[in-house]
């Protein structure tokens, strides 16, 4: 790829708050968005960039462009009527105490609470059937709430603990050790962590992964070659052990280390995108013993989930798209050793440990099922789960013959129960007080056909006695990427939404992981227009069964629902009423050369694969399919500007275009949360707002004067 730029003054010219004159039919005076004459040419094939000045977060003019952007958008959602009710509602709906499923550590048990309205949930823990005491309150990290906890890890003994914290909500992680009975800080604070956990090697220290810190902006310049790293209490950081990830051979973008429970093992994983990863074990109680490859290529998914001595379990899904469980001795583990110990099935394995026991989670349509073998692969029986949604937690220390599990789907919030291996019975654990009544409310699944005669299926929420009369206000919510499913899950923001006799509705996209990798891998690279197909043919199906119409349909999603929405706005801006797409990657051209994004390639293939694959891309690209005289839906961008796992130059430039070439009345506006990230660790009353923002630019750009309900 060539790149061509005209140069020009970086100064005030770039970007001006004048308005833009105000036409017969707009509605909104957009800040003017200076253009620059950046061509890049792929194959031969040039492209303009002209708003690449934008990816600069740490420019002054970046900066101005972000405040007039926000001065125009909340100064249109200040004037809508029903905001500030909403946002009440919100509060009122929000404000419960939400509990957690309690986990063992040493002699303590503990949980997370929040009180209604905290920021941050808190850590509480307690002794036996003692009084329960503060344990780590993150509301304390920051005064605007905006340092959020990110991980937290115990010694086997449960005496130490290291949890992470994120500023801001950065993926750049700190790492703060404590003394877990005293809760003093026992050493200096590690920096620079990224995409890791942490896994302690006894009381002695624990590994962790991390990159070199990049040059220029930490938020947005690439980061590749991830590392693993063995830190040893009571040294500097400088000192820590390099474990793998140090040579050109080692060079993967995600490499993550973990340590067996019974701490004979480490197991490494190393990956170059977010699908397949390489798979090696050491073994710890042999000094100087080697890195053993399991897994020499990426080309499958796995994970060791247990081991018995010698013996190990592995997750994968090597020959088996639904995923299986496996045996192999780890003095001699390569494939040809394996031994079926939980087969594959018509449906998605996830599974846990616990107890003494293995659980089986399957989806069966997105719908939990959860069965019980012993460690001989003996079924011992099906879970008899409270109701049909999903269940979550399914696993826990070997010698605990107790552990807790939850439960929930789109109309019932989140509870959990206390679950007996031996017997198979569970007593409900804790119930929310919330001012919702599921009773009213019910959730439906259908199938519906998409372009290609593929069967998807969805599940519709609403009120009960909803009229099929095309008027409903109707959220369409769709992610289709990196094997991740869509179960049904409660959500106290859709209640208000279902409250207003909104419809929710979600559809389980290809690309998605609800029917195993073959689903997965039927939404990726030269198939990708396959998931917008899927979400437009959703659509159609609301439309013609007159749950909705175009003039009430909303479509939404993040990340890559971001995505997903910029796609199907730009190929059917005439489908739907209003577009959100949050956190979105809008620019597939360049997605991969920003933080972690070469990672993606599995999904989406990148620009400079092949001439066909960056034809495809720019085919669909968000950013680059907008074009003039085209009236778009009404569209409420929403980012952060500390996102660095989706860099928010990919929502900047899409919001620039939609402004500079949408024809007609509809707004289209950008959202942009100062000092948050992709999302992960935002403070409650920065959720509250966003999601009143979000709704009362709904609502008011289907007609609305007042709240329906």
């Amino acid at each position: 790829m060539k790149k061509y730029l005209v140069l020009f003054s970086l100064g005030a010219s770039i970007f001006a708050c004048k308005s833009q004159p105000k036409t017969e039919t707009s509605i909104v005076n957009y800040p003017i968005t200076h253009k620059s004459e950046i061509v890049d040419t792929y194959f031969e094939i040039p492209v303009a960039d002209p708003y690449r000045w934008l990816e600069d977060d740490m420019s002054e003019e970046t900066g101005a462009w972000v405040k007039a952007q926000n001065e125009v958008t909340f100064n249109y959602l200040e004037k809508i009527p029903f905001r500030e009710a909403l946002k009440q509602r919100l509060e009122k709906l929000w404000n419960y105490e939400k509990l957690g499923s309690p986990f063992k550590e040493g002699n303590y048990t503990y949980f997370y609470k929040n009180n209604g309205l905290q920021n941050q949930y808190v850590i509480y823990r307690k002794q036996g059937e003692g009084s329960e005491e503060v344990f780590l309150d993150p509301n304390t990290f920051s005064e605007d709430g905006t340092t959020s906890l990110a991980g937290l890890s115990f010694t086997k003994d449960g005496s130490l603990a290291a949890y992470l914290i994120s500023e801001g909500g950065s993926d750049w992680r700190k790492a703060i050790v404590i003394n877990a009975q005293t809760k003093e800080v026992v050493e200096d604070t590690l920096t620079d962590i990224k995409f890791s956990g942490i896994s302690w090697k006894g009381n002695e220290g624990f590994y962790y992964s991390s990159y070199d810190k990049p040059e220029g902006s930490e938020l947005s310049a690439k980061t590749d070659q991830h590392k693993v790293y063995y830190h040893k209490l009571g040294t500097s950081q400088k000192e820590d052990q390099m474990v793998y990830g140090s040579v050109d051979a080692e060079k993967h973008r995600y490499i993550g280390a973990s340590v067996s429970e019974d701490e004979r093992y480490l197991q490494i994983s190393a990956a170059v995108s977010t699908s397949g990863n390489k798979l090696f074990i050491k073994d710890l109680l042999k000094k100087d013993s080697p890195l053993v490859p399991i897994i020499e290529d990426t080309d499958s998914d796995n994970y060791i989930i247990e081991n018995e001595g010698s013996k190990l379990y592995i997750v994968t899904n090597r020959n088996a798209p639904n995923k299986r469980i496996v045996t192999v001795n780890a003095d001699n583990p390569a494939e040809e050793n394996w031994v079926d110990f939980i087969p594959e099935t018509e449906n998605v394995l996830t599974a846990g440990t616990g107890g003494g026991y293995f659980f089986a989670e399957y989806m069966v349509d997105a719908i939990s099922k959860v069965l019980q073998y012993d460690y001989e692969g003996n079924l011992i029986r099906e879970v008899r789960l409270p109701g049909v949604g999903s269940a979550s937690g399914f696993g826990g220390k070997k010698e605990n013959k107790e552990f807790y599990f939850s439960f929930t789907n789109y109309i019932i919030p989140g509870s959990s129960f206390k679950y007996n291996v031996e017997t198979g019975e569970y007593t409900s654990y804790w119930k929310p007080s919330i001012d919702f009544n599921s009773d009213d409310y019910e959730s439906n699944q259908v199938f519906y056909t998409s372009k290609d005669g593929t069967k998807v299926p969805m599940i519709i929420t609403h009120k009960k006695g909803l009229e099929l009369n095309g008027k409903n206000p109707t959220i369409l919510y769709g992610y289709g990427g990196f094997n991740i499913s869509l179960t049904p899950a409660f959500s106290i923001a859709n209640a208000v939404w279902l409250e207003q006799g909104g419809i929710y509705a979600v559809p389980n996209l290809r690309g998605g992981g609800e029917y195993g990798k073959k689903w997965h891998d039927a939404g990726t690279k030269m198939q990708k227009q396959n998931v917008f197909d899927d979400f437009i043919a959703a659509a159609e199906y609301l439309i013609d069964n007159k749950y909705t119409s175009s003039d009430y349909l909303a479509v939404r999603g993040g990340s890559n629902g971001g995505l997903l929405v910029g796609a199907t706005m730009t190929q059917r801006p005439d489908l739907m009423k209003v577009a959100l797409p949050a956190v979105g990657v809008l620019d597939m051209l360049r997605y991969h050369t920003f933080t972690a994004g070469a990672g993606w390639a599995y999904d989406y293939g990148t620009s400079e694969d092949s001439k066909e694959m960056f034809e495809y891309l720019k085919g669909y690209s968000p950013v680059h399919t907008i074009k003039e005289g085209v009236e778009y839906p009404a569209t409420l961008v929403t980012t952060g500007d500390h996102d660095d796992r989706v860099v928010p130059a990919h929502s900047f430039k899409f919001a620039a275009e939609l402004q500079d070439k949408q024809s007609g009345k509809n707004p289209t506006l950008i959202r942009i949360e100062t000092n948050a990230g992709h999302g992960a660790g935002t403070p409650v009353s920065k959720t509250i707002e966003q999601y009143a923002d979000i709704f009362a630019f709904t609502l008011y750009n289907m007609g609305f004067e007042k709240l329906p309900y």
